[in-house]
């Protein structure tokens, strides 16, 4: 292995302890080298076993954070307000990187912004996520434009009747109306049917009045 290419046989910026030892395996001390490479701030630890590269580093100049965000914790998508910006279903840009999970509620503070994640039970969890392939081959699972607006109504307290469901939806996250007519129906009646919360209920009611 030449010197200082050993970052070339990473699959990202992004990348766990396995897929390090991997890159650095013809190192005669490979966990030594780690410690050097964290010392002088060319790999970066976001957690325990999880890294990204330092800036000088990187093929690519950003960190994907929604990758990151699938191998920080999981089983795991991206969703929610994060989601919904993604797919342009509102004005706001999100700081916050946001999923629901199999496991525990968690949230992690990193070097590259903040991870939220919240729980859902798995007959709700597995309906509605897409894969996302990047042109280098990678990909990250994120919610469906449905399951985003699902997810986020879910876990929004207060939704008691359609006039707040709408005033949740229009007013407050400034979802357009219009997005509505161009929802596929059928998943919001399958997330209903698996999960009883009136306001899914009320939610897949909605999306039927604009089919």
């Amino acid at each position: 292995m030449e010197p200082n290419q050993w970052h070339t046989h990473l699959p990202g910026n992004e990348f766990d302890y396995l897929a390090l030892m991997g890159a650095l395996q013809e190192y005669k001390r490979p966990r030594d080298k780690v410690t050097k490479l964290l010392a002088h701030g060319q790999v970066i630890r976001v957690k325990k076993g999880m890294y990204i590269l330092g800036q000088g580093m990187r093929r690519r100049p950003e960190i994907n954070r929604e990758i990151l965000g699938n191998l920080l914790y999981g089983p795991s998508y991206i969703t929610l307000e994060y989601a919904l910006s993604w797919h342009q279903l509102i004005p706001e840009r999100t700081e916050a990187v946001t999923s629901v999970t199999l496991s525990k509620s968690k949230s992690y503070t990193t070097p590259v912004g903040r991870f939220i994640y919240r729980h859902v039970h798995e007959t709700y969890y597995s309906l509605g996520i897409v894969s996302r392939v990047l042109p280098d081959g990678r990909g990250f699972l994120m919610a469906s434009p449905e399951k985003a607006i699902a997810d986020t109504v879910y876990f929004a307290s207060g939704l008691r009747s359609r006039d707040a469901l709408r005033d949740f939806l229009f007013a407050d996250l400034r979802i357009e109306p219009e997005e509505m007519r161009y929802l596929d129906i059928a998943l919001f009646r399958e997330l209903t049917a698996v999960q009883n919360k009136r306001s899914l209920s009320m939610l897949s009611e909605l999306v039927g009045e604009y089919a």
